[in-house]
């Protein structure tokens, strides 16, 4: 739960900083947040989840 609500709030930012600077119109932005909305619903959902939690195992794994 933690690894979804940090991942939620990183691309929340990441949305507000090309809203910011002009890269993203609202529309586009209401646009891309309807699709997830829409595919969370899918059955595709449950892969997308243990894909990103893989990924992000994978980056918590790297020692710098």
């Amino acid at each position: 739960m933690v690894l979804s609500m940090s991942g939620v709030v990183l691309l929340g930012i990441v949305v507000f900083l090309f809203f910011r600077k002009g890269g993203l119109k609202a529309s586009h932005a209401v646009v891309c947040a309807l699709f997830g909305f829409y595919l969370a619903g899918t059955a595709i959902a449950p892969s997308i989840t243990a894909g990103s939690a893989s990924l992000a195992s994978l980056l918590g794994g790297i020692k710098f």
